[in-house]
């Protein structure tokens, strides 16, 4: 497997798991990943949010870790990166709003480069709007944003743990998801998964 250049773009209250386990893992079988963040440089952190499903009529957030940036978000090149993550909870609907954010992700889809997006990290996606003719399993709140993005909303399994491709674009509607998510992410990657 040759080792790809992946960039994952964090924001103050990421959820944590959704940044902490993808970061992990993808270093794990040999992947480089910068981890930035807009206004933020490496070394820097940012606060996460633990999101969990408790029987509520929405998800509960608690405090969670604070995630280390490896990378400074003003000095990056995104020609220079094979592939793109964008992990959900809070960060993504600020995130969204920054010109330079919808720009990088701009690149990578109209490159073709692999793209992972879970939870509400599809909402970057819609702003930057990348999603037409395109179909994306988010988590469930961030359907209607995927359809007026001119994307087809694809509804979570009962235990929001399925992932679903199209083309090189890999999403996934929660953390729960984590195993088929990245599963499919690194296929699309070509890194060959043995059982």
């Amino acid at each position: 497997m040759a080792a790809k250049k992946i960039l994952m773009l964090v924001g103050d209250f990421v959820e944590d798991y959704e940044v902490m386990v993808p970061f992990q893992m993808l270093l794990m079988v040999g992947h480089e990943v910068s981890a930035v963040c807009p206004d933020k440089k490496a070394g820097d952190t940012v606060a996460t949010a633990i999101h969990d499903f408790e029987g509520h009529q929405t998800y509960t957030e608690k405090p969670g870790h604070n995630f280390a940036l490896n990378a400074t978000f003003a000095e990056i090149d995104a020609a220079s990166f094979d592939a793109l993550v964008i992990p959900g909870g809070r960060a993504p609907e600020y995130l969204r709003l920054n010109d330079k954010v919808l720009d990088l992700v701009r690149h990578f889809a109209e490159n073709d480069k692999p793209i992972a997006a879970i939870c509400h990290g599809p909402q970057i996606l819609a702003a930057a709007g990348v999603l037409q003719g395109k179909s994306v399993c988010p988590y469930p709140a961030v359907g209607p944003e995927v359809t007026l993005g001119g994307g087809k909303s694809i509804p979570p399994s009962d235990t929001f743990d399925n992932a679903h491709v199209d083309g090189k674009l890999v999403t996934g509607p929660a953390w729960p998801a984590h195993p088929a998510w990245i599963r499919s992410f690194l296929e699309v990657l070509g890194t060959k998964i043995e059982p």
